[in-house]
């Protein structure tokens, strides 16, 4: 008999692998906002009260990032898939957030939902949904 999907540890280690992709997000929003924004397509400002204010902003979106992604490295460092699981589906719910942010803005928003979905079947394959019964 066969261990259950959700019991992959090649599913936790997607997992891991999307908390890295967050963390390196969130440490390019604290060292480098301009890119960082281009990500949303917004246009950087060109005045220097603007740019402050905008690059102070990016840096609270980074270490919401950077520490999603640590989330996500300790529940899987804990051996809990379906807790992964459910760190997956929590990064996956951010990404389209920030897709919904970008299409109520006119643009940008397939950055964010071209990458959206793999976490959300990650997450579940680590609840369970395809596991037998």
């Amino acid at each position: 008999m066969s261990a259950a999907l959700s019991q992959s540890s090649l599913l936790r280690l997607a997992g891991t692998a999307f908390s890295t992709i967050f963390i390196g997000f969130g440490i390019n929003a604290c060292v480098n906002p301009e890119h960082a924004l281009s990500m949303f397509e917004f246009d950087y400002p060109t005045t220097l009260t603007e740019r402050g204010v905008i690059d102070k902003l990016m840096i609270v979106y980074g270490i919401r990032d950077v520490f999603m992604g640590l989330a996500g490295y300790i529940t899987a460092y804990s051996g809990d898939n379906r807790s992964l699981g459910w760190m997956c589906l929590a990064m996956s719910g951010v990404a389209y957030v920030d897709g919904i942010v970008c299409w109520a803005n006119g643009h940008g928003e397939w950055n964010h939902w071209g990458y959206a979905p793999m976490i959300t079947v990650v997450g579940s394959l680590l609840l369970g949904v395809l596991d037998r019964k």
